[in-house]
């Protein structure tokens, strides 16, 4: 364990498994106390934070759909209870689906929309109440599908490039309170999505790998690092920086 966030309260939203519980390990490792927000996986909640303990470190798990208004105004009144007011905020919580043009539907586009942009937003906004006057970290999990946009993804990509211009925006909103917004851009991650995707799309971790000057697709270890970096001190000059981390594949 480091001390690089000794004194920090941190919150993960949708923490439960793969990149989002490898980032509260890794922010509990650096001395952050630790929310580890889930929308329906208590169990999962519950083995990331017995990891965190089982490892010295301190975290709660608190239950909460971050497309809900309501529920996002009781984590963070559960994360002051627990810990103290919020230092840090990591916005992982997201969902996706990869549909044809002709599948899309308003309810599938409401409901990327309503957890991947509307949930960051809310989150956002409370966390900052917290933050107000001792400043604070707002780090978003965006995507390298921005970019690299391939097919099928329209309503997912299109939300996580909302989740870059708002990075930015709030980063110019916020900087004045001593609050910094910046976005990390994974490439393809081996989670438990992703693999199920992969196997559904047959050649596509395949061509990601051959397409990736390190030669591999990523894990939630790669991730992690940076998010714990961004949410330290020793990032105190970065804010409005959207990180892509994806093997090196643009």
């Amino acid at each position: 364990m480091s001390n690089k966030l000794s004194g920090k309260v941190a919150v993960v939203t949708g923490a439960s498994k793969g990149i989002g519980a490898e980032i509260a390990k890794n922010l509990a490792a650096a001395g952050a106390k630790v929310v580890v927000n889930y929308a329906s996986s208590r169990a999962g909640a519950e083995k990331v934070v017995a990891d965190i303990t089982a490892a010295g470190g301190t975290a709660v798990a608190v239950q909460g759909d971050v497309s809900k208004e309501a529920d996002v105004v009781r984590l963070f009144e559960e994360t002051k209870k627990a810990f103290g007011p919020a230092d840090v905020l990591v916005n992982n919580a997201g969902v996706y689906a990869f549909l044809p043009l002709e599948a899309l539907t308003a309810e599938e586009f409401h409901r990327q929309y309503g957890l991947n942009v509307l949930g960051l937003l809310l989150a956002s906004r409370e966390a900052a109440k917290q933050f107000d006057g001792r400043g604070g970290s707002i780090i978003n999990i965006s995507s390298a599908v921005v970019s690299l946009a391939p097919p099928y993804t329209s309503i997912y990509a299109g939300t996580k490039g909302a989740v870059d211009t708002i990075t930015r925006t709030l980063a110019n909103e916020l900087g004045a309170r001593k609050i910094r917004v910046n976005a990390v851009s994974p490439g393809l991650v081996l989670t438990e999505g992703a693999a199920a995707f992969a196997a559904e799309e047959g050649d596509f971790a395949k061509d990601y790998v051959k397409k990736a000057p390190v030669g591999r697709i990523g894990s939630p270890k790669d991730i992690a690092p940076i998010v714990t970096f961004l949410a330290s001190d020793e990032a105190s000059w970065i804010t409005g920086e959207v990180h892509t981390v994806s093997g090196g594949v643009r």
